[in-house]
C-alpha cells in the first residue's frame, strides 16, 4: 500500500518568522519556494527525511495547499541577511552552514536531529547549498575592480613587425586619414558622396600616394611593394575611398603600366597618378564575369584608317558595374576581342575615351549609372555600351602583342593561352592588394570586438563583479581563433606580396596561383570574422555608429571581385593538378597501379598507429605536427582527385565535365593547400622573431593550426589520421588555448596600429 502524505497543521506566519525554533531552517524554506513552487511529491519526500519534532516544526511551510505568500518570502529573506550582518557573499557556506550562522547569532542551540535534518532537507532540494547562500547574501554587486592588462610581448615591436619595412609611410597615412575632414558623413546623399570621395582620392594623390608604382618618369617611385602597403592601410578608413582609389591608381593606371609602353605611361601616367586623368578598368561584362576568355566586346581593325572600331554586340556584352564609370571616368581600359582581317587573336586591352571633358558621354558610347548597391556607394560604378567606336591603332595596349598600320599581328609570345594569362597580369596586383584590404578591414572588426568584449560586463556569480564578455569560453571561442588566423594571414600575405614585387610580368604563374588562393581565403575569413565580431557586440554592434555595417556591407563585393572565390579556388587546384599531368592520358595501367601504390606507401608511413594515438600537450603543440597534418591533407586529397578525374577522363567523360564532377573534391584540395601555406609563413614569421614576439607567435600559431585541424577533425577521423581520443584531445587544448590567448587579445590587436580616429566606433575606446 502507498504511504499517505503527511497532513501539514496549519500556521500563523507572522508568529512563526520570528520563532528561534525555525532560525536554522530559514535558508532551506526560502530557496525551496523562491524559485517556484515544489510539486507534492517533493515536499513528501523531504518531509519523510524529518524526524517528528522537525516535521511538525517545519510541516506547515512545507504545504503545498499553503504556500508563503511573496510578502513572506520577502520577510524570510529580510530577515536572514538582518542576521548574518556583515557575512560576505564570498564565504563559502551551504545552506546548512548558513543556517547554522543565522541560529548562533541568536544564541540559539541547534540539536543533532535538527542538524540531520538540515543536512537531509538541503541534500533533498537537490541544489548547490553554496551558490544559493552566496545570492541569497548578495545585496547588490560590488563595484567593478581596476584591471590593467600586463602584455607579455612587447606592443610597439609587434606593430613594427606587422608594419614591415614600411612603417613610416603608413605611419603617415594613417596620420593622414586620421584628419577629421576625411570621416564619413551619414547624412550626405549619394551624389555628395561620391564628390566627397573622389575629393578625398584627390588628396591622396597630391601627396604622392597613388603613383608610388610607377616610373620615376612619370612621376612615381617605381615601387609596388610601397602602392600595395598603401592600399592595406587604406582599409582601415573608409572603403568607398579604397576601392576608389584602387580603380583609378592601381587598375586603370596598372593596366597601362603592365600592358602598355613607353609612349603610353609617358603620355598618360602622370596625369592618372595626379587624378587629372580619371579612368575606368572595363573588363567584366553583364554575360560573363570571370570567364575573361570569352568576352564578347569586338574591336575589330580598320587597316583603311588605322583605327579600331569597338562595338558592344548585344546586351550582355555591355561593360557592367566598372568603378569611375557612372560619374567620373574619362578614359577606360577596355578588354575586347582583336579582330584583324579574318584573324581573332583573343583578348587584348585598349585605351577608350568614354566622356568629354565636359562631363557628357564621348560618340558612340552610352553610360548608364549601376545606381544604389549593398555598399561603397561613394564609388561610381557604372555600364557601357559602345556603338562602333573609332579609336587610333595606337591605343591598343602593346607591350604584349603589336598590329601594324596593314593590320597585320605579332607578338613575342608565341602561345596564345600564354600570352592571354600574361595580359591578365594586370589581376594579380589587384587580387594581392583586395586580399590585403579586407584583412584590415577583419583587423578594424577584431580591434572593436576585443576592445569592447575587455570591458563590457554580463552575469557572473552573485555578490562579484559581473564577468567579462572575454572571460566566457563561448566568446573565447568565437573571437580567439579569427584572431590566430588574422595573424597568420598577415604572414603569408606579406609573403605574397614579396614574391609578386619580385615576379616578373612574364613568369608570374604561381603568384598568380598563390594570390587566387589567398585572394578567397582571406577575403572569406573578412566576412565571417566581420560578422562574427557583430554578433559578439550584441545591440551596440548594430549601430551604425560602431561600424560593423559599413565594415559587413562594404567587405561584402570582396569576394566576389577580382575573381569569384568559389572559381579562383577552383583556378588554384587546377594548377596544382598540373604536378599530376603526366598521369592524364599518358600513363598505362601499370603506371597507373605503380602511382597508386607510391601514395599508398606514403600513407602507410605516416599513419604511425602510436602517432594517431598520441595525446600529450607536448606533441599537439609541435608544430611539426601541424605542419605535417596539414601537408599530409594537402597531398592526400591531391591524390585522390588526381585519381577520381583520370577515372572519369578514361571513361571517356570530357574534362571539363570531369572537373564539374569533382569540384567539392576540387575546392577541398585548393583550401588545404592555402592552409598550409599560410600556416607555413607563421611558422616562419616565428622563426625569425624576437623571443618575446616569438613565444606570442607560437602561441597564436598553436591556435590558428589546432583549431583548422579541430574544425576538419571529421575528414582527419575518416582518413585514420588520429583516433577519437586524439580529437577530443585537440578540442580541450583549442579551448585552453583560447583562455591563453585571450590573456594577451588587447595588446594583439593594439598592435594592428589602427588609431583610435580610424576605428571610429565608441565601443572601442
Amino acid at each position: 500500500m502507498a504511504e499517505s502524505a503527511p497532513e501539514f497543521a496549519p500556521r500563523n506566519p507572522g508568529a512563526q518568522l520570528v520563532d528561534p525554533a525555525l532560525l536554522p531552517f530559514l535558508p532551506m524554506l526560502y530557496v525551496a519556494w523562491a524559485d517556484g513552487d515544489l510539486s507534492p511529491e517533493e515536499m513528501t519526500a523531504i518531509c519523510r527525511r524529518l524526524g517528528d519534532d522537525c516535521q511538525s516544526l517545519l510541516g506547515p511551510w512545507l504545504d503545498p495547499e499553503q504556500p508563503p505568500t511573496a510578502v513572506e518570502l520577502q520577510q524570510m529573506l529580510a530577515l536572514i541577511r538582518q542576521r548574518t550582518g556583515e557575512l560576505s557573499a564570498r564565504e563559502k557556506l551551504t545552506l546548512t552552514g548558513l543556517g547554522l550562522r543565522l541560529a548562533q547569532a541568536d544564541d540559539r542551540q541547534v540539536s543533532g536531529e535538527e542538524r540531520q535534518a538540515l543536512v537531509e532537507i538541503e541534500e533533498a532540494l537537490g541544489i548547490s547549498g553554496y551558490e544559493a547562500a552566496r545570492q541569497m547574501l548578495a545585496t547588490r554587486r560590488p563595484a567593478e575592480p581596476v584591471e590593467e592588462v600586463e602584455p607579455a610581448f612587447d606592443v610597439r615591436a609587434m606593430q613594427r613587425l606587422l608594419d614591415g619595412q614600411d612603417h613610416e609611410l603608413r605611419e603617415r597615412l594613417r596620420r593622414f586619414l586620421s584628419r577629421p575632414e576625411l570621416r564619413r558623413r551619414d547624412e550626405l546623399s549619394r551624389g555628395e558622396y561620391r564628390e566627397r570621395v573622389l575629393g578625398w582620392c584627390r588628396e591622396l594623390a597630391a601627396e604622392g600616394f597613388g603613383a608610388l608604382s610607377y616610373p620615376t618618369s612619370c612621376g612615381g617611385e617605381d615601387d609596388a611593394g610601397r602602392f600595395i602597403a598603401v592600399f592595406e592601410t587604406l582599409a582601415f578608413g573608409d572603403l568607398s575611398l579604397l576601392v576608389k582609389f584602387g580603380v583609378q591608381f592601381g587598375l586603370f593606371g596598372g593596366s597601362i603600366l603592365s600592358l602598355g609602353t613607353a609612349r603610353h605611361h609617358l603620355r598618360y601616367l602622370l596625369r592618372v597618378g595626379r587624378l587629372e586623368l580619371p579612368g575606368c578598368f572595363a573588363m567584366t561584362e553583364t554575360g560573363h564575369g570571370s570567364n575573361v576568355h570569352d568576352l564578347e566586346t569586338v574591336a575589330r581593325y580598320d587597316p583603311e584608317t588605322e583605327e579600331f572600331v569597338l562595338h558592344t554586340p548585344h546586351d550582355g556584352a555591355r561593360k557592367d558595374y566598372i568603378g569611375n564609370a557612372a560619374c567620373h571616368g574619362r578614359l577606360a581600359t577596355v578588354f575586347a576581342q582583336l579582330e584583324a582581317g579574318d584573324d581573332s587573336h583573343g583578348v587584348h586591352a585598349f585605351l577608350v575615351p568614354i566622356r568629354e571633358e565636359d562631363g557628357r558621354p564621348s560618340p558612340g558610347v552610352s553610360i548608364e549609372d549601376c545606381g544604389e548597391k549593398m555598399g561603397l556607394n561613394g564609388v561610381d560604378n557604372g555600364r557601357l555600351w559602345f556603338d562602333n567606336v573609332r579609336i587610333p591603332r595606337l591605343n591598343l595596349l602593346d607591350r604584349f602583342a603589336q598590329v601594324a598600320a596593314d593590320g597585320s599581328y605579332r607578338s613575342q609570345i608565341p602561345s596564345p593561352s600564354k600570352r592571354f594569362f600574361t595580359m591578365l597580369g594586370t589581376l594579380v596586383g589587384g587580387r594581392v592588394s583586395v586580399a590585403l584590404a579586407s584583412l584590415s578591414a577583419a583587423k578594424s572588426a577584431l580591434a572593436i570586438a576585443v576592445r569592447y568584449g575587455s570591458e563590457r560586463r554580463q552575469f557572473g556569480p552573485s555578490g562579484e563583479a559581473e564577468l567579462k564578455l572575454l572571460d566566457y569560453l563561448t566568446h573565447q571561442r568565437r573571437l580567439m581563433p579569427p584572431l590566430a588566423t588574422t595573424y597568420a594571414l598577415h604572414f603569408a600575405l606579406d609573403d605574397l606580396r614579396s614574391e609578386y614585387v619580385a615576379s616578373s610580368d612574364l613568369d608570374r604563374r604561381e603568384v598568380e596561383t598563390l594570390a587566387a588562393g589567398l585572394k578567397a581565403y582571406a577575403t572569406w575569413h573578412a566576412t565571417e570574422t566581420i560578422q562574427v565580431c557583430r554578433e559578439c557586440c550584441g545591440g551596440q554592434g548594430y549601430l551604425a555608429a560602431n561600424r560593423f555595417a559599413d565594415l559587413k556591407a562594404d567587405t561584402e563585393i570582396f569576394t566576389t571581385f577580382e575573381g569569384d572565390n568559389t572559381v579562383l579556388l577552383q583556378l588554384v587546384a587546377k594548377s596544382l593538378l598540373t604536378g599530376y599531368q603526366h598521369h592524364f592520358g599518358q600513363m598505362n595501367f601499370l603506371g597507373l597501379v605503380r602511382f597508386i601504390a607510391d601514395q599508398a606507401t606514403t600513407a602507410i608511413a605516416e599513419l604511425n598507429p602510436v602517432t594517431t594515438r598520441l595525446t600529450h600537450e607536448t606533441h599537439l603543440r609541435d608544430r611539426e605536427f601541424h605542419l605535417g597534418a596539414f601537408g599530409w591533407r594537402e597531398q592526400h586529397l591531391l591524390a585522390t582527385v588526381a585519381r577520381r578525374l583520370k577515372k572519369r577522363i578514361d571513361d571517356g567523360m570530357e574534362t571539363s565535365r570531369a572537373f564539374i564532377e569533382c569540384q567539392d573534391h576540387l575546392m577541398a584540395t585548393a583550401r588545404a593547400h592555402v592552409e598550409r601555406t599560410v600556416l607555413a609563413s607563421l611558422t616562419a614569421a616565428e622563426e625569425s622573431a624576437a623571443d618575446d614576439l616569438r613565444r606570442m607567435l607560437g602561441l597564436l600559431g598553436d591556435l590558428f593550426a589546432l583549431s583548422r585541424i579541430e574544425s576538419d577533425r571529421g575528414w582527419f577521423l575518416e582518413q585514420g589520421y588520429f583516433e577519437p581520443s586524439k580529437a577530443k584531445a585537440v578540442r580541450k587544448l583549442v579551448n585552453r588555448l583560447c583562455r591563453e590567448v585571450r590573456q594577451q587579445a588587447v595588446p594583439l590587436v593594439e598592435a594592428f596600429g589602427i588609431p583610435q580616429e580610424l576605428l571610429a566606433a565608441p565601443i572601442a575606446r
